[in-house]
C-alpha cells in the first residue's frame, strides 16, 4: 500500500508536479546508462514494420486496442492533465499503445504499453501499482523508457485514487483483476504488442515494484512463474488479509480508548528514545537503528512523571505502543502478523504520523486502507467500522473471502526457480506501513521450504536501515530499486542492474551501495550518506575506522550475537 502523495513508482498518485520533479533523471546519467548497456554487448535493433499506428488493428484475445500513437521526442502530457510535469519533459520518442482488456463481463482492465522508437534494449519491464491501484503508473513507464525498455502498466481494472476501494463493493471479478489477473493480462498483451512492433520477442522480461506492487511481484513469481525472468519485490504487502487485520487491531489499540491515542506531536520524543536505546547495537552511533531485531526498547521509559507533555507518555499510551510493537495474536496465542519495528524513525515525513497515528483520529493511511478493505472486500458493508472488529472472526472472514485473490504468501517457488527466475526482495527497517519483519518471515519460510542452499541460487533479501515505505527516511534509501534516477546504472549501485546481470550473466548480487541524497527530491544534489546493503542475514559491519557516512568504512558480515542486557 502506498500514500498517493509521495514520489516513487510504487505509490498511487494523481501525478502532482513535485512527484515528477522528484524523479527527473539527469541527462548525463541517461548517457551513462546507454553507454553501460552498449558496453555490455546488448544489441539495439532498429524498428521493424509495422508502424506504430498500425498496431491499432492488432487483434488480441479479450482486448480492444484503443490507441496506437507515435509520441515525438519532447514532452508528454498524461491523460487528465493540462501541462507537462518536469519528469515528462525531454522524453525520447516512443510508440504509445493503450488497450482495454475484458477477461470477464465485469472486467475493464486498462493497460498502456510504451515502445522506444529507437534504441530498444530488447527487454520488457512490467510496472506495478501502489495501494488499491486505479491508475497507470506513468513514473514507472518513464523510468523504463529512459533506459531503453519497452514497458507496460495497468490500472488493474478500475479507476480511482490509491486509497479508494469503493470500486470493489459487490464486484468480485474486479477484486480478482486487482489481486492478480490484471498484471498477468498486462504482461501477456504487452509481450504480444512488443513482438508485433519490433518483429521479435523481448529477450528478457523484468518486473520491479514496491508495496502492493511488491505483492504483485510475488504473485507473478508464485502464480505465473513464466511471465518474468527477474523480479524485484519491495516492501511487499503479500500477506494482505493479515496485514489489514493487524491494521484494525492497531486502530483499536490506539483509538479504542481515546486516552490511548498517541498524537503526532509525541513521535519525536518516541523516536529519540528508541534511538538512544538501540542506535549503537550495530557498533555505530549514527542516527540509524541498523539491527532492530536486537532492539528491546520499553515505551514505559517515557512514562510521564507528573504533567502530560509531548516529551512523555501516559499509562494508556504506553500500553498502546507495547501492543503495536508486539503485534496481534489470536485467542490461541498465534501471531497474526508481525509487530511494528522499533526503528528510531517513527517521526518524520512518511513515518507514523502518515501511516499509523495520523494527525488525528481516523486520519491515518492505516485507517483508510483497513476500512476500505473490510468495508468493500470482506463484509460488503460501507458502514463497517474498526471498533466492531473481532480479531479471530475478522481474520477468518478476510482469509475465507480474499486470501486466494490477494495473498501472495506461498514459499514454494520451485516453478519460478526451475524456469531460471531470479527474485530480489528488499524492505526498509523504518517502514511504517508494513512491518519489515513480514518480509524477513517470508524469506525465511522460502529458505525453509526450498532449502537454504537452493534459495541462495535464486533469491536475495536486502534490509535497508532507516528507509521508510519504499523510500524516504533518514537512512540510505536509493539503490536503483525501481529504475528511478539518483544512482549510477552499474550493478554495484543499482539493484535493477544487479538483477539484470544475475539473470543474463549468472553473476549473483552481493554488496549493493545505497545512497542517502542531500536532498531526497533532487538526485543531482549529491550524496549525504553511502552505505552497503548486504544479502540477508549479513549486515553492514563498521571496520572501526573511517567516515561512518562512507560505504567504504563497512564490510558485509554475519551479525554479532545479541549481548545480554
Amino acid at each position: 500500500m502506498k500514500p498517493p502523495t509521495v514520489a516513487t513508482n510504487c505509490r498511487a498518485s494523481s501525478f502532482p508536479e513535485r512527484l515528477f520533479a522528484a524523479l527527473a533523471m539527469p541527462a548525463a546519467w541517461v548517457r551513462v546508462a546507454a553507454l553501460a548497456l552498449a558496453i555490455s554487448g546488448i544489441a539495439w535493433p532498429a524498428l521493424a514494420a509495422p508502424s506504430c499506428e498500425s498496431l491499432k488493428d492488432l487483434k488480441l484475445p479479450d482486448t480492444n486496442i484503443t490507441l496506437a500513437q507515435t509520441v515525438l521526442a519532447g514532452a508528454f502530457i498524461p491523460p487528465g492533465m493540462t501541462e507537462t510535469p518536469p519528469m515528462l519533459k525531454d522524453l525520447p520518442a516512443f510508440c504509445r499503445v493503450t488497450a482495454t482488456v475484458k477477461p470477464t463481463a465485469d472486467s475493464e482492465i486498462k493497460i498502456e504499453v510504451w515502445l522506444p522508437a529507437s534504441g530498444w534494449n530488447a527487454r520488457y519491464s512490467g510496472q506495478g501499482n501502489g495501494g488499491f491501484a486505479g491508475q497507470i503508473n506513468y513514473p514507472g513507464l518513464v523510468g523504463a523508457l529512459r533506459r531503453g525498455y519497452a514497458a507496460a502498466s495497468t490500472d488493474t481494472g478500475h479507476s480511482g485514487q490509491g486509497t479508494d476501494a469503493t470500486w470493489a463493493l459487490h464486484h468480485p471479478e474486479k477484486i480478482t483483476d486487482f489481486g492478480y489477473r490484471a498484471v498477468h493480462e498486462m504482461t501477456m498483451k504487452a509481450k504480444a504488442v512488443i513482438q508485433a512492433f519490433y518483429g521479435a520477442k523481448a529477450s528478457r522480461s523484468y518486473f520491479a515494484s514496491c508495496s502492493n506492487g511488491g505483492r504483485q511481484a510475488l504473485m507473478e513469481a508464485q502464480r505465473y512463474p513464466e511471465d518474468y525472468d527477474g523480479i524485484i519485490a519491495g516492501a511487499p504487502a503479500n500477506y494482505w488479509t493479515h496485514l489489514l487485520s493487524a491494521g484494525a487491531w492497531d486502530l483499536q489499540a490506539l483509538q479504542g480508548d481515546p486516552a490511548s491515542y498517541v498524537p503526532a506531536a509525541k513521535l519525536p520524543a518516541l523516536s529519540a528514545a528508541v534511538l538512544k536505546a538501540c542506535d549503537s547495537l550495530d557498533g555505530v552511533t549514527d542516527g540509524l537503528v541498523s539491527e532492530p531485531q536486537k532492539c528491546r526498547f520499553d515505551p514505559a521509559t517515557l512514562l510521564c512523571k507528573e504533567t502530560d507533555t509531548n516529551q512523555c507518555l501516559t499509562p494508556p499510551q504506553v500500553e498502546a505502543l507495547k501492543k503495536l510493537y508486539a503485534g496481534p495474536k489470536n485467542s490461541k496465542g498465534e501471531r497474526v502478523f508481525p509487530g511494528r519495528v522499533m526503528n528510531g524513525a517513527e517521526d518524520g515525513r512518511g513515518g507514523w504520523s502518515t501511516w499509523v497515528t495520523g494527525n488525528g483520529a481516523n486520519a491515518s493511511l492505516m485507517y483508510l486502507f483497513t476500512t476500505g478493505f473490510f468495508s468493500n472486500m470482506v463484509f460488503d458493508d460501507p458502514a463497517w467500522n474498526f471498533t466492531t472488529f473481532d480479531l479471530d472472526a475478522g481474520v477468518k472472514a478476510a482469509d475465507a473471502k480474499q486470501a486466494a485473490n490477494l495473498n501472495a504468501n506461498d514459499p514454494n517457488l520451485k516453478a519460478f526457480q526451475a524456469r531460471g527466475g531470479k527474485l530480489i526482495l528488499y524492505h526498509g527497517w523504518s517502514d511504517a506501513a508494513i512491518s519489515a519483519f513480514n518480509t524477513v518471515d517470508y524469506f525465511n519460510r522460502v529458505a525453509a521450504t526450498m532449502g537454504a542452499r537452493e534459495t541462495a541460487q535464486f533469491v536475495r533479501l536486502y534490509m535497508v536501515p532507516g528507509m521508510q515505505h519504499c523510500g524516504d527516511g533518514p537512512g540510505p534509501n536509493l539503490f536503483g530499486q525501481n529504475l528511478s534516477p539518483g544512482v549510477p546504472p552499474d550493478p554495484q549501485h543499482n539493484l535493477f542492474s544487479a538483477l539484470q546481470q544475475w539473470v543474463e550473466n549468472g553473476t549473483a548480487p552481493e554488496r549493493i551501495v545505497a545512497v542517502k541524497l542531500k536532498d531526497d527530491r533532487n538526485p543531482a544534489g549529491g550524496a549525504a550518506i553511502t552505505r552497503p546493503l548486504c544479502p540477508f542475514p549479513q549486515v553492514a559491519s563498521y571496520k572501526g575506522t573511517g567516515d561512518t557516512n562512507d560505504e567504504a568504512s563497512f564490510v558485509c558480515a554475519a551479525p554479532e550475537p545479541e549481548k545480554k542486557r
